[in-house]
């Protein structure tokens, strides 16, 4: 088992970012501190999840007991503030520590990205008592938190979401539904997006309220078939006359949908982070293959077109981890241009890492098909990540809006 210690906030909280200048290896260009995070992350990754991760995937099994030990390395609110339990890193620190989970199992680690990014919400914008009830569960993951906007007649065009929550006395009463929800029947708490302006209010009449799981009134839907993701439970969760306290809201009325997309802002970042760790491990195992398959009486390392493949891969994740890591620094430092910066790094890393992914499963051949082998498992599960989070479709919108029509 992995030596599990839990970072010091004060350590890691006042330091410089990188030495500036990344490279082929995932660790370089980054300071000690991050190397040291960076070395843990992996670690953990390689003893505790690699080994499991084609079970968990056969058995759709949601490894609680692995999630539990990732909170104790401080991977349960890791950009949260240490004042309620956060670990205080920076999103640069994210980054690096969600790809080097991904490459010990991508379906889990991007669980772990969906709930740091609620934590942040109500770290960010919750108030103190609710920071101070809900932030050290969530950092232990004594918690788990699920975030809900999307639903059934409304993915893309979220801001004409249908779940309402009528205000009456000290209550809201929510009715609707939300579909493809991480962690949906086993997450204790649920971060809601529902409308409590009227029905033409748009984005303006949109709040966000959190809901328990035990609340009278919450159902949950059969859990969904996935491609991929299968080490994560996914359902509708459904509200039904759920009766809310009114302390439950999160910020104020009306600021639920700035909080949703500022939530994806990180988001956006934490799942390309993703995409980039299922690259590096599918071409990690594409060059351990092409060393020990021989075909015409030579390995496949000895091919020139096998060759520049590798290296159009390698360069491709390259490009991705850089664009990755500039927008997770804008996205600290609040740069003006974050929210276009997001977007194309989960559009281009996201589809990048895609292709390399499926690159790699046809150079292992027929072998790279079997589930014997990871890079399937690795294609399967980032395929979703040009979905969610915001299509790549609305990413290349957000992007053409701010060339075309930002003053």
């Amino acid at each position: 088992m992995i030596s599990r210690r839990i970072i010091t906030p004060a350590k890691f909280w006042h330091r410089g970012y990188t030495t500036g200048i990344f490279s082929l290896d995932s660790s370089v260009g980054l300071s000690d501190e991050q190397k040291e995070i960076h070395s843990m992350a992996t670690k953990f990754a390689r003893e505790q999840m690699k080994p499991f991760m084609a079970e968990w995937d056969k058995n759709e099994h949601f490894p609680v007991d692995v999630l539990k030990q990732a909170a104790e390395l401080g991977f349960g609110a890791i950009y949260c503030s240490p004042d309620f339990g956060g670990t205080g890193l920076t999103r640069l620190d994210a980054s690096v520590i969600f790809e080097a989970l991904s490459e010990g199992c991508v379906s889990t680690s991007a669980y772990i990205s969906i709930h740091n990014m609620c934590a942040w919400m109500i770290d960010e914008f919750g108030n103190e008592p609710q920071k101070k009830h809900w932030l050290p569960k969530l950092a232990t993951m004594e918690t788990f938190a699920s975030y809900c906007l999307t639903e059934p007649a409304n993915g893309s065009d979220a801001s004409s979401l249908r779940t309402s929550a009528r205000r009456e006395g000290d209550y809201y009463i929510l009715n609707g539904t939300k579909s493809f929800i991480s962690g949906g029947g086993h997450s204790g708490l649920y971060l809601v997006m529902c409308r409590t302006g009227d029905t033409n209010s748009g984005p303006r009449g949109i709040s966000c309220i959190m809901v328990e799981k035990e609340t009278p009134g919450l159902h949950f839907g059969k859990k969904e078939s996935k491609v991929g993701w299968n080490s994560q439970p996914t359902c509708q969760v459904i509200f039904d006359e759920c009766k809310v306290p009114v302390s439950n809201l999160i910020g104020s009325e009306g600021q639920g949908f700035s909080i949703a997309m500022k939530g994806l802002n990180g988001g956006r970042v934490n799942i390309a982070s993703c995409s980039l760790g299922a690259a590096q491990g599918s071409i990690n195992s594409c060059i351990d293959y092409m060393h020990t398959r021989k075909q015409f009486s030579k390995s496949l390392a000895q091919f020139q077109h096998l060759q520049f493949k590798l290296a159009d891969m390698a360069t491709d994740l390259m490009a991705s981890r850089l664009m990755v890591r500039n927008a997770a620094l804008a996205l600290e430092n609040k740069h003006t241009d974050l929210v276009t910066l997001c977007s194309m790094a989960k559009l281009f890393a996201t589809e990048k890492c895609f292709n390399i992914c499926n690159e790699a499963l046809q150079i292992h051949g027929g072998y790279g098909y079997l589930k014997d082998y990871p890079v399937q498992q690795y294609l399967r599960d980032s395929r979703v990540h040009m979905i969610l989070e915001g299509t790549n479709e609305i990413m290349r919108l957000i992007v053409s809006r701010n060339l075309l029509f930002s003053a």
